[in-house]
């Protein structure tokens, strides 16, 4: 049974990426959520998820900056990032920073439930 690290700072899209793995196969997961950077780093650190998901447009500390803050003090972590369209350098910054994928907002429920599939095997 894994588990999954949401982090956005809109509760609706958490709810939405939850509802979209659920249905897509993932109902045995344990979510864990988080609404910014900041506490997605602490949220990593108490938890040890097999996955994050994580929007890159947030206040406190931004997806970019949570990734690589993850990413140093675990370098096997896996970690999607959510981004709204138009925002693609901020995708190649996190595919360079270790990310293993990303999913433009607003996706639809076979894209998050296929790409967390590819991930977690």
């Amino acid at each position: 049974m894994a588990k999954i690290l949401l982090v956005d700072d809109a509760a609706f899209m958490r709810m939405m990426v939850k509802n979209s793995l659920t249905k897509g196969g993932f109902a045995d997961c344990t979510f864990v959520e988080a609404q910014d950077g900041m506490e997605a780093v602490k949220k990593f650190e108490e938890e040890n998820p097999d996955l994050v998901i994580m929007d890159i447009t947030m206040p406190n500390m931004d997806g970019l900056q949570a990734l690589k803050k993850i990413r140093e003090a675990h370098p096997d972590a896996k970690v999607v990032m959510c981004t709204a369209m138009g925002q693609e350098s901020m995708v190649v910054d996190a595919i360079k920073s270790g990310a293993k994928d990303f999913v433009v907002k607003p996706f639809n429920a076979e894209r998050i439930t296929s790409t967390v599939k590819n991930i977690l095997g």
